[in-house]
């Protein structure tokens, strides 16, 4: 029987200030490549700063299907950035649906898809195929589990799914009361229900491999120009628009860092402080989580990925 060929798409991921970026518009370019973002916080607009959004144009271009209003970033496709409304949700099962649709929509314009960003959760779910409950928000569940501490939370979600609260991030309020939400609403638990597909593409997984101590410079300089930029402005705009601290736009890093900040009870600096360190936080659950996985690939330098891509492509 012969094997079926799948389309190839390349992957690439690692933490925040790696220089993903930079290196996927450099190959992209070699390449011929649409760019897909895997970036949960960079699907937002109005938010650009604190998302470290790599600056881009929204243009209208023609192609097969006629003309479409796109994002360029030095004349690369990008989709999946700058287009969610940040008073509204955009789930794990949204992005794998959509990313599915962009990769062959590449395909179909003669260019190769390549998926570029840093949560994992994103990455995973389309990569494994991930068949997600789609689980409406219930409010009057999430208010009373609102009520709750963290500690409380991982308390209940360790009795309901001990498989997710092993691997969830413990300080993200947000993801525990949605596991709980799936948990309680469908009577299993949420590790369950993530049903692995069969695989659509064929996939190179490469991590960008920086050293930690420079990856913790990368951020501290990459915090300190989004003060210079006007971080503390687009916040400032963005409340006056009403969206709340509630809303996951608004309770992702970049942002909460800054809720007390506004409320009078932080200084500046110590808002900044709380950026920088939630920020490394962050990009070391980054790497635990892209290191979990075997089939990644982690490479030190462009000119690395660029002849591994080349032999991939064939």
């Amino acid at each position: 029987m012969t094997e079926k060929i799948l389309p190839k798409v390349i992957v690439i991921a690692g933490p925040t200030a790696s220089g993903k970026s930079e290196w996927s518009l450099q190959l992209a370019k070699k390449i011929n490549a649409e760019i897909i973002c895997a970036d949960s916080r960079q699907v937002y607009k109005k938010m650009d700063i604190g998302t470290a959004k790599i600056r881009g144009e929204w243009e209208w271009r023609a192609n097969w299907r006629g003309l479409r209003h796109s994002y360029f970033v030095d004349d690369i496709h990008h989709h999946l950035i700058d287009f969610v409304d940040p008073g509204k949700r955009f789930t794990v099962a949204e992005f794998r649906d959509r990313a599915i649709k962009y990769i062959k929509l590449a395909y179909k314009n003669d260019r190769i898809p390549m998926v570029v960003g840093g949560t994992g959760l994103y990455i995973s779910a389309l990569i494994n195929n991930f068949h997600i409950p789609r689980i409406p928000p219930n409010t009057k569940l999430r208010n009373s589990l609102e009520d709750k501490t963290n500690e409380q939370l991982m308390q209940l979600l360790s009795t309901l799914d001990p498989v997710t609260a092993a691997t969830i991030d413990a300080h993200n309020t947000r993801r525990i009361i949605r596991a709980l939400e799936v948990c309680i609403l469908t009577g299993e638990p949420f590790s369950g229900q993530r049903d692995q597909g069969e695989s659509m593409f064929n996939f190179l997984q490469v991590g960008v491999q920086v050293d930690r101590n420079v990856l913790y410079d990368r951020i501290e300089m990459r915090v300190d120009k989004m003060i210079e930029r006007g971080l503390v402005q687009e916040i400032e705009g963005l409340l006056k628009q009403k969206y709340s601290w509630e809303l996951p736009s608004m309770s992702g890093i970049g942002y909460k860092q800054f809720k007390h900040y506004f409320e009078g009870t932080k200084t500046l600096e110590e808002a900044t402080a709380a950026l920088k360190r939630d920020t490394r936080q962050y990009a070391r659950r980054q790497l635990t989580w892209f290191r979990k996985d075997s089939n990644m690939e982690w490479l030190d330098t462009y000119d690395d990925l660029e002849r591994r891509a080349l032999d991939f492509l064939g």
